[in-house]
């Protein structure tokens, strides 16, 4: 029964195919130029956030950042990803999350 439940909910993880590693590469070609992407022990409070801030947010889930990418934002250039750079790219910023 648990598993009939289970397999009628929607997925919102990540595909097991998504790659932090490379998620990470490609946040540090397209995002470092203003954000924070590399793992850090202490939060901050900058503005634009550094990823781990993201990462830490109890609102952060892979639907959350799925959103969020494939957003407008004043603030934020209008860059365009595949959904595998997408997928990476989520990949990496769940991996920051704290346990």
């Amino acid at each position: 029964a648990a598993t009939t439940l289970v397999s009628q909910l929607p997925v919102f993880a990540q595909p097991l195919s998504a790659d932090p590693t490379s998620g990470r590469q490609l946040a540090t070609k397209l995002c470092s130029s203003c954000h924070r992407v590399l793992p850090m022990i202490l939060t901050d409070k900058a503005d634009p956030p550094s990823f781990q801030s993201i990462a830490d947010l109890p609102s952060t889930t892979g639907l959350s950042l799925n959103v969020f990418l494939h957003s407008n934002h004043k603030n934020m250039p209008n860059i365009i990803l595949s959904q595998t750079e997408s997928d990476d790219l989520i990949a990496y910023i769940l991996s920051l999350k704290k346990q």
